[in-house]
């Protein structure tokens, strides 16, 4: 499909479509420009930027409700409208939600201590940060080198997923959330409205931490350095960064069960909603990436020692692991921890009712009062060792290097008809023939077509059909490409898998 072409989109399901460029060179003057365009259309200036350009395309198949109903409509009046911006990004003051944050969250109960060291594994990480979910006042913070005068937003809601992007230019900064919410979107809704400014505090704490060791070590501050110097001064600062990352997520979890447990007496349809987690978060040249759940980032590059301009092969390098039963290792691991129960994966799921085996919320299949909360078919039976699901993510970082070209981001509705090397080969050769374009929306468009093609329909009749009937056919689904900016390529490069 040409890069002109689009998707006649009759039935109003592409609602989310947004990015952007970053333009790394001198401006027609011939000067560095430090000035920034965010009308629609126009295009970012940065210098020495990890990434150059961002796009981001969603499309709903699910039918849900415009808005969620936890904690008292809370989110969907007030807090969510705020946030989106599904065509373009946006400026905005930073931290738009502070306030809210202040009366939502549970408790931020880890301490300075916990940053300053790294854990053995994620699992100790998670035991000593597992407080009860009582409700008490949120500390106060500390300055985060996520901070900014400004910060540019774009994402919204398609079906139950929920997809946010939030860059600073300030801070060669970007942070790319997708939410992949199933039984309903209370718990996407509740990653979008929070998860972006728990993972703020935390790493503000960390940043407290570093500042602290460096006075009591007589070296310079961290604000008086810039990203690349503090990792080299700090030879455990990526591992910190992973820490925080986990920590947030862990909270946002504790936070929203805590809501749940509240209201699940009035909806006791709450105790089985979730969503998975996929965060990719760009600090100078880092790429910091945790996943829980299905969803995928997968990264093109040209591998280790082969320059962008050789004819080296393109390589197709999942950066996330899938969390789900048909995964062997996850479904070796889950067996060995209930050994108690002969029924822990029925039919190909979890106690017969989900495939992810990582995931935020599904408080049924994490604790017993929440099953019980359920009747009748809907609650499990013999729930013998709970929890069965856990929200304990996979991390890792990946330092950008001239040889890596984009990564894609996508929820696992992508992926049902794509797999890790279509998805480098459709958006590398797009981009190639078109670098100004939208290759998100370019692969919901390939997506589309191959569905259609599936199901015998053309794209416009599988288009015409309503939200909710055409979940048949295939997921929501939600798609972020990011072209790394730290080598400038040309359209010579190889594209051979």
């Amino acid at each position: 499909m040409m890069g002109g072409q689009s998707i006649a989109d009759s039935g109003g399901q592409i609602k989310i479509s947004f990015g952007y460029h970053c333009n790394n060179s001198t401006d027609d003057s011939g000067e560095e420009s430090d000035g920034i365009d965010v009308r629609p259309g126009s295009k970012l200036r940065r210098a020495n930027s990890s990434f150059s350009c961002l796009s981001g395309a969603a499309l709903s198949a699910n039918a849900t409700l415009a808005n969620t109903n936890i904690c008292n409509g809370l989110f969907g009046a007030e807090i969510l409208p705020a946030l989106d911006s599904p065509t373009s990004f946006r400026r905005i003051p930073s931290s738009p939600s502070f306030s809210k944050l202040d009366l939502l969250t549970s408790s931020f109960q880890s301490s300075l201590s916990n940053l300053s060291c790294s854990p053995s594994s994620p699992s100790e990480l998670a035991e000593d940060n597992s407080s009860s979910l009582r409700s008490t006042s949120a500390p106060s913070r500390c300055e985060s080198f996520l901070n900014a005068t400004e910060v540019k937003i774009a994402g919204g809601a398609a079906g139950e997923d929920r997809v946010q992007a939030v860059c600073s230019e300030e801070n060669d900064s970007l942070f790319c959330g997708i939410y992949d919410g199933f039984n309903g979107r209370d718990a996407a809704d509740f990653l979008a409205g929070t998860l972006y400014e728990t993972i703020r505090h935390y790493l503000g704490l960390l940043d407290c931490e570093l500042e602290r060791e460096s006075k009591v070590s007589d070296r310079v501050g961290f604000y008086g350095l810039p990203y690349l110097e503090v990792e080299k001064s700090c030879p455990s600062f990526k591992q910190r960064v992973l820490n925080s990352l986990e920590l947030a997520l862990i909270q946002a979890e504790n936070d929203f069960l805590h809501m749940v447990e509240q209201e699940m007496d009035n909806r006791p349809d709450l105790v089985s909603i979730g969503s998975c987690v996929l965060v990719v978060l760009l600090l100078g040249k880092n790429m910091y990436v945790l996943n829980a759940g299905d969803s995928r980032a997968v990264l093109a590059t040209y591998g280790e020692g082969v320059g962008a301009n050789s004819d080296g092969r393109l390589q197709a390098v999942q950066l996330t692991v899938s969390h789900t039963v048909d995964d062997e290792s996850e479904r070796i691991q889950l067996i060995k921890n209930h050994p108690e129960d002969p029924s822990t994966i029925v039919g190909g799921k979890v106690k017969g009712k989900l495939k992810v085996t990582r995931a935020l919320g599904v408080g049924y299949l994490k604790k017993k009062s929440m099953n019980d909360a359920l009747m009748g078919i809907l609650r499990v039976r013999n729930l013998v060792s709970p929890p069965y699901v856990t929200v304990q993510p996979s991390r890792t970082v990946h330092e950008i290097s001239s040889s890596d070209h984009f990564v894609v981001l996508g929820s696992d509705g992508l992926f049902d008809f794509f797999n890790n090397d279509d998805v480098v080969t459709l958006v590398h050769s797009y981009i190639q023939r078109y670098p100004f374009g939208d290759p998100a929306k370019f692969l919901l468009e390939q997506l589309v077509m191959r569905a259609a093609d599936c199901a015998g329909f053309s794209k416009e009749e599988l288009m015409s059909i309503p939200a909710g009937r055409r979940r048949k056919y295939h997921d929501d689904v939600t798609v972020m490409v990011i072209i790394l900016g730290m080598n400038k390529r040309t359209s010579k490069a190889s594209t051979r898998l």
